[in-house]
């Protein structure tokens, strides 16, 4: 029963979360400083827990090491990911994040020597499929194209890049929990997010940060609920990776691409919903049967 809250928990805050940062994009906000901001928020919450003493320490070099690569990975996945939403549709950015179970199969294979099963691959071709009826055609252009187009869109590359680099994040992050708890890994997951995305937002220029701390004044009550949702995405992501393996997990999570659909429509008035909701419907099944080839045995 824990386990389906957190797997629930998670695919809700996810789209939820990506809502509040497109929000900001469309009110000039820029995606360095969003994560920075975020990343601030979260460290903010959580460093009474530091300070109290409330967490298992010393904890050894190896979990250390797992938490910098992965806080490193997370923040740049979270500014790839805030670049896409900038200039693609939340409806068809939803969809996309699919294809991280076809990246934790790539990644099992390399990493860890695992060769999927036919019922695996059926789901990579289903996420495949599911992913042509995402696509934006114009009535004037052949649908290969228009296919060939969609993968050559800035915006969904960028997500592409966000999405792999979340898939190996979560790699560390397992690799980390395992040698603490849910509650430490997220602790040190935020605090050490701080410093990569201080430095991030450091690159922008003097007069543009404060520009950015104009807009943070103006739309501090989405901030909040953007470090909110993105605390509970990822602490429900641990806590889900603490009693499932890590790709029955990413598969799961994939179910949210239908309320980020269903969310772009209600939002930001994008288009396409019917067709979309179809293609998100094939890409989580697809990821389902992802799911029941990692339980065979």
């Amino acid at each position: 029963m824990l386990t389906a809250l957190f797997v629930v928990a998670r695919i809700l805050a996810n789209p939820v979360s990506n809502v509040f940062q497109k929000q900001l994009t469309q009110r000039s906000a820029n995606p360095l400083f969003i994560i920075g901001a975020t990343d601030a928020l979260l460290t903010l919450g959580v460093l009474p827990l530091f300070v109290l003493g409330a967490l298992p320490l010393p904890l050894g070099a190896e979990f250390w090491t797992n938490m910098v690569v992965a806080a490193s990975l997370g923040v740049a996945s979270n500014v790839l990911l805030v670049y896409a939403l900038q200039s693609t549709s939340l409806s068809v950015l939803g969809p996309i994040n699919a294809y991280k179970s076809v990246v934790s199969l790539v990644l099992g294979v390399f990493l860890l020597g695992e060769v999927p099963a036919p019922l695996g691959v059926a789901g990579v071709l289903l996420i495949v499929a599911g992913s042509y009826f995402v696509v934006d055609r114009d009535a004037n252009q052949p649908r290969s194209n228009a296919f060939v187009r969609f993968f050559c869109e800035r915006g969904i590359q960028f997500r592409f890049a966000a999405l792999a680099l979340s898939a190996t994040e979560a790699i560390f992050l397992k690799k980390a929990l395992l040698l603490s708890s849910p509650l430490t890994t997220f602790v040190f997951w935020a605090i050490l997010g701080l410093p990569t995305a201080a430095a991030a937002s450091a690159l922008l220029a003097r007069g543009r940060l404060a520009k950015e701390v104009v807009l943070l004044r103006h739309n501090w009550p989405t901030y909040l609920w953007l470090a909110i949702t993105t605390g509970v995405m990822q602490l429900t992501s641990l806590l889900t990776f603490g009693r499932l393996q890590v790709g029955y997990s990413l598969a799961l999570f994939q179910l949210s691409t239908l309320i980020g659909v269903f969310l772009g429509y209600r939002y930001f008035q994008e288009g396409h919903i019917r067709k979309r909701l179809l293609g998100s419907a094939i890409m989580a099944a697809g990821a389902a049967l992802i799911v029941l080839q990692g339980r065979r045995p």
